[in-house]
């Protein structure tokens, strides 16, 4: 039963207005970013297996592209040992050529030839250069595919948590009380569900990827760089505990409105879903400039919380590049001067500025990273707190059966209900039903009647166990409905809510929504029981007509009738209707009325009314004040003793006629 369909004068809450509410705040204080991403993580575990490949895949492209750079380094020796080899005279030595250099004085030249694989006289090896060029065509061809299949892989190990997740969080919904959906609001639950989740499964799918190959290429070239050169790896190194300490502090800035962008979208998808479903209300009551201000108020939050995230969390790459450039000049610097002293090769350093900005380049990606992943893990734990959320306790898995009848093909329960001595409140502070007893014979037309507030739908709201009592019992045929499960329970209780819902579809399937075995016979006998076959005839499609979600294409008087059927077809033991003629005019108030004689005779019915003229006939009426039954009988009798039922009487027809 949705939240609407009790008063809000039942509820701890305050009264609410046409347009904006309050959205429903995250179910708990934020966590901390790593616990809430070990909790994430943690869902990898069943895909461990395709984890371990897409490790094992990414780590041999990581391998291919960190060989590549340096192969490179040999071609540039090639070349450059050609063009150098190519100057120096014919037929001699190298060692020749280096002292006959020294002789004319250019010992930094001599320097530089001594450390270089030159053969005096001759040029480049072109043969040689094509194998290594063949060689790093390959290395990079076979990286690329590795890592598309990495991708790949990850891609379905992502797709399956996300998937699993959303199930979960779909169950979840079915099992939360209706207490849950009371004190949050639809448009912040909704965002939940979908934006965040969608958030997330954005941020796994990049983030991971993206740090599996970081991680593992800022570890390949760091052994590439030791292995070139452990003084300019060290220098490089350097980098690495700055750029972690700029990112962490950023990261801790950005968090807390990574968080609030978040909350903030639940709150204004909220206030667009109420505003957006009571447009007409709105625009009656002239709160248009009321409702735009809410959503421009709301709007600004979400723009502040947005451009604060992004603009702080923006600062890492820019901060990280910029320690890596500077690193990249020393490097620079330093390189030159040991190619040019003849410690090191040129194509050696030319690999070592390559690997330095490889170096750098993964732990930019990290940075940038660190962005997208705080968002994902702010949208996890506002799905987390959903999922910790606590739920209904479960049924019995020995829980007990009515006695069942055989009536005309249909297994039901005779339908006897008593309330023993119950108690309930939606809040400890504030008590609504206490010590309430009542019995509804099998057959029996029980109206409820009274002031709103008094607790009317709470009461059949219990019945449904929708809210588990604070003490007492209710009995159904003898067995207390706390111990039965509520699946069976309800199967035998059909209701009809003051808020017609219908879900987009037709005529035909709305009806057998109450019973999807039905029959085309069955259908059609429940419409022309409630009426709806009298005016489905007059549609373009009959039954077959299609109705869209918010049931814009029928009145709100067929809307009801619709749902009328859909309760009759089911059957029920019991039925209850919940205001189910305040939205429809006199004439079909009058088919209602008849439509419910006809059903009545083999089943316990709970009509909740204000208009008392829809239950003059009742079997029994209850009249409910704070909580409290204070009168109890027939229309007759209780205009006699004159009292609460009396005064209602009065204050709708005798004031009505004055």
């Amino acid at each position: 039963m949705s939240d609407r369909a009790t008063t809000t004068a039942e509820r701890p809450a305050g009264p609410r207005i046409p347009g904006p509410v309050a959205p429903g705040a995250p179910g708990s204080k934020p966590h901390d970013l790593w616990p809430s991403t070990k909790r994430l993580l943690r869902r990898l575990r069943p895909h461990r297996i395709t984890v371990g490949v897409v490790l094992l895949v990414a780590a041999v492209s990581v391998v291919l592209t960190s060989i590549a750079p340096r192969m490179l380094g040999q071609g540039t020796n090639l070349i450059f040992d050609g063009i150098i080899g190519k100057q120096l005279p014919a037929g001699i030595s190298k060692e020749q050529a280096v002292a006959a250099l020294r002789a004319d004085g250019q010992n930094t030249f001599a320097d530089m030839v001594s450390g270089m694989a030159v053969v005096p006289g001759v040029g480049i090896d072109f043969s040689a250069l094509g194998r290594v060029l063949a060689i790093v065509l390959a290395l990079y061809l076979g990286s690329a595919v590795f890592m598309w299949l990495s991708g790949f892989l990850l891609n379905i190990v992502v797709q399956g948590v996300v998937k699993n997740l959303r199930a979960e969080v779909e169950r979840k919904i079915h099992r939360l009380p209706l207490r849950y959906f009371d004190s949050h609001s639809r448009g912040d639950l909704l965002s939940r569900v979908t934006n965040d989740i969608d958030n997330v499964s954005q941020s796994l799918q990049q983030t991971m990827s993206q740090l599996i190959v970081s991680a593992m290429t800022v570890i390949g070239i760091l052994v590439m760089m030791i292995v070139i050169s452990p003084l300019l790896a060290l220098i490089a190194v350097l980098t690495v505990p700055l750029s972690i300490l700029v990112t962490a502090q950023i990261a801790k800035r950005s968090k807390t409105h990574f968080v609030s962008q978040w909350k903030s979208t639940g709150a204004l998808n909220s206030h667009v879903e109420e505003a957006y479903t009571g447009h007409e209300l709105v625009t009656v009551f002239g709160r248009s400039r009321e409702v735009e201000a809410r959503f421009e108020e709301q709007n600004e939050a979400l723009y502040q919380a947005s451009y604060r995230a992004q603009f702080i969390s923006g600062l890492i790459m820019p901060a990280i590049m910029f320690l890596g450039n500077l690193n990249f000049v020393a490097i620079a610097v330093l390189g030159g001067m040991r190619v040019a002293s003849g410690t090191m090769s040129l194509g050696d350093v030319q690999a070592f500025i390559q690997y330095s900005r490889q170096f750098t380049q993964p732990l930019t990606q990290i940075g940038a990273m660190v962005n997208l992943m705080q968002s994902g893990v702010a949208s996890a734990e506002r799905v987390f707190a959903v999922l910790d959320e606590d739920e209904e306790e479960p049924d019995r898995t020995d829980a007990p059966t009515p006695a069942n009848a055989q009536d005309a093909g249909r297994v039901h329960t005779s339908g006897r209900v008593e309330f023993s001595d119950v108690s309930f409140s939606y809040s400890a502070e504030t008590p609504l039903i206490e010590n309430l007893s009542l019995v509804a014979e099998p057959g029996q037309m029980v109206a409820i009647v009274g002031p709103t507030g008094a607790g009317k739908t709470t009461l059949v709201n219990l019945i449904l166990r929708f809210y588990e009592l604070d003490g007492g019992k209710i009995l159904l045929d003898g067995v207390d409905i706390a111990e039965m499960s509520r699946d069976d329970l309800r199967s035998r209780i059909g209701m009809v809510l003051q808020d017609a819902w219908l879900f987009g579809g037709t005529i035909r399937d709305n009806i057998a929504y109450g019973r999807p075995d039905a029959t085309e016979e069955e259908i059609q006998a429940a419409a022309r029981i409630s009426y709806v076959d009298r005016f489905v005839h007059s549609l373009p499609d009959g039954y077959d007509t299609v109705i869209d979600e918010e049931g814009s294409n029928i009145s709100a008087g067929e809307k009801q009738l619709i749902t009328i059927a859909r309760a009759f077809i089911s059957q029920p033991s019991i039925l209850i209707l919940d205001e189910a003629t305040s939205s429809v005019d006199t004439r079909t108030e009058l088919l209602v009325q008849h439509a419910t004689a006809v059903l009545r005779s083999d089943r316990t019915s709970f009509v909740i009314a204000h208009r008392l003229s829809t239950i003059r006939d009742a079997d029994l009426i209850v009249v409910m004040e704070d909580g409290r039954i204070v009168e109890q009988g027939s229309h007759e009798n209780l205009l006699l003793t004159r009292g609460a039922y009396f005064r209602l009487y009065n204050s709708q027809f005798v004031g009505a006629t004055a």
